[in-house]
């Protein structure tokens, strides 16, 4: 099978980065719908306005609902034919983006990313996840390229809450253990093709970029200043993460995080946390060495990822329930079925009991 990586068209970050934004836009379009929701569009638009003004570039502005459903992606379709935009410009954390993705696909328009948060490693991504209007997992949206522009302002990012730089890590953290079972099933990336020996290696730097500076830039985004830890995290959650899972695949740790959105207590918790948890389930399923598992447990400890069900959401723990999980984690279509071995509901279940029970004992050993 042919190899292939994919990435986005251009990556810029730094400190003060948006303020650059214009001169990177204008060799997009010169009419732009800016779409995010109202803290990340207002965490940049001063600068946004500006740099915009200073290029000759137009721009008007839609509000993200909220989910990246089909219902709000015909929403902004919409919007954008009626005003004539030539460029889409996403701004924000994961859902946003991905939505901001999905409408420059169907518009046939070329998209610019600003994620605000390091969340998720969506920004870089040629893939929207859908998600029904109560948050529920639908499907994933495949799309044609990656993003012209990924443009991440390290500063603003600094300035978000800290839960969610974490919570990009644990969405970082499952990215070479996937690569990892992909390469080892020879499974297809999503582009379609088998993993190159580069986005391997970018998988495996993501994760010792992670385990080696992750709790540095948790406590500097603590005081929401973006020194040289939190750049490395960023570009280990954002690009490094991104093109890891792209071109490399994904396994049983997403495929587990989109079997908990079955849970309603799951919904407040957030993306990268249930993928966390679930790269704890997938190191069972593969019988992970006890070293391997002690590194990943003491890492989420240490910068607060969820090692139990109850981290997350999952109180009351029932058969009934996990099973349903479980259930939803094996469908046929899931990407759970690129471990190189074959899965089942029952070895799941067990899994995720054996996982939380885990958890539960390293949090007597190690201090939170």
């Amino acid at each position: 099978m042919t190899k292939i990586l994919i990435s986005p068209g251009k990556y810029v970050q730094g400190a003060g980065a948006i303020c650059e934004i214009g001169q990177h836009i204008k060799a997009l379009g010169t009419k732009g719908l800016v779409l995010g929701g109202k803290t990340g569009l207002g965490s940049v638009r001063e600068a946004l306005e500006k740099s915009f003004a200073e290029n000759k570039i137009s721009f008007l502005t839609e509000v993200f609902g909220g989910e990246c459903s089909k219902q709000e992606i015909d929403r902004i379709v919409a919007s954008v034919r009626e005003n004539q935009v030539d460029v889409i410009v996403g701004v924000g954390g994961g859902k946003a983006l991905d939505t901001a993705k999905a409408v420059a696909y169907y518009a046939k328009l070329p998209v610019a990313i600003i994620p605000t948060i390091a969340a998720t490693d969506a920004p870089c991504s040629a893939l929207s996840v859908i998600y029904n209007c109560e948050g529920v997992f639908e499907s994933y949206l495949l799309l044609p390229r990656n993003p012209d522009l990924v443009l991440v302002d390290t500063s603003v990012v600094a300035k978000s809450p800290v839960r969610l730089l974490v919570s990009g890590m644990g969405d970082a953290l499952a990215t070479w253990f996937e690569a990892d079972a992909c390469a080892k099933a020879f499974a297809s990336n999503l582009p379609g093709g088998q993993s190159t020996a580069a986005a391997l290696s970018l998988a495996r730097l993501c994760y010792d970029i992670l385990i080696e500076y992750g709790y540095q830039a948790k406590i500097a985004v603590e005081r929401q200043v973006a020194t040289e830890a939190v750049e490395k995290i960023v570009e280990a959650n954002t690009l490094l993460s991104g093109i890891g899972f792209e071109s490399s695949g994904l396994a049983a740790a997403h495929a587990i995080h989109n079997g908990f959105t079955v849970l309603a207590e799951t919904h407040q918790a957030y993306h990268g946390e249930k993928v966390a948890f679930g790269t704890l389930v997938q190191m069972i399923l593969e019988n992970r060495s006890r070293t391997e598992l002690g590194e990943v447990l003491g890492f989420c400890i240490e910068v607060g990822l969820p090692v139990t069900l109850s981290d997350f959401g999952v109180t009351e723990v029932t058969q009934e329930k996990i099973m349903k999980v479980a259930q939803a984690a094996c469908a046929p279509e899931e990407t759970i079925h690129n471990q190189p071995f074959k899965v089942t509901p029952e070895i799941v279940y067990a899994a995720i009991l054996a996982a939380d029970n885990l958890g539960r004992d390293y949090k007597k050993i190690i201090p939170e």
